[in-house]
């Protein structure tokens, strides 16, 4: 039995929670989760005992406290490494964690423009022209993966790695603000919708009440 635990916030909103979650999830590493409400009164309060300046995702394997989507995601990996979290070809996952990285610093016009958000749907929304780029970026990072991927499957890099976990929020947004999919970004984003993970966090996120206005749009 695993003594992870994940500290999250909520399922409907938090993108930054999703992405470490559906990594263990689809490597089957146990863990518990701690879910914390965001934006909320004591909000602050609840996670002052970690170490990440009042943010989530937090790992904590014991007295350890990781921190950051992609620290996690990272440790993971380093910590069961027969689950293969990045492809086992170097070139490969070279490719995988360029991607990683790129998600993890850059899309500010689609963060900023559609937040996640799984109990709405906003057909014909209108989207801008750096949300497109942005877009236009991203499918083309999905491309590309797929094209240097070596092995066949039907996640980026071919098997599941920390790549899927890191583009699995961008594919809700995608989907709750009507964004028209095509080729193999049409087939990625259904795959990932249809992860029996992806639907329990789903189903999860859409039982909670809590309104977080700036992600109302």
């Amino acid at each position: 039995m695993s003594d992870l635990e994940l500290v999250i916030g909520n399922k409907n909103y938090s993108t930054w929670s999703l992405r470490p979650w559906f990594f263990l999830k689809n490597l089957d590493i146990e863990f518990k989760e701690k879910m914390v409400f965001l934006f909320e009164d004591d909000t602050n309060e609840i996670l002052s005992p970690y170490f990440s300046n009042d943010k989530v995702p937090v790992l904590l394997d014991e007295d350890l406290q990781v921190w950051d989507t992609l620290a996690i995601i990272e440790y993971a990996a380093d910590k069961f490494p027969e689950k293969n979290g990045w492809p086992a070809d170097l070139k490969a996952r070279a490719i995988a964690r360029s991607a990683a990285a790129e998600m993890h610093s850059s899309f500010m016009a689609i963060r900023n423009a559609l937040p996640m958000n799984l109990r709405k749907h906003f057909p014909d929304y209108p989207i801008d022209d750096d949300v497109k780029a942005d877009i236009q970026r991203i499918f083309a990072l999905w491309d590309y993966c797929k094209q240097h991927a070596s092995v066949k499957g039907p996640w980026l890099m071919g098997e599941f790695s920390g790549v899927d976990a890191m583009y699995a929020p961008v594919v809700m947004r995608l989907i709750g603000y009507d964004v028209k999919l095509s080729g193999f970004a049409a087939e990625y984003a259904d795959f990932i919708l249809n992860n029996q993970h992806m639907q329990d966090w789903i189903a999860d996120g859409k039982q909670e009440t809590q309104i977080i206005t700036s992600d109302e749009v």
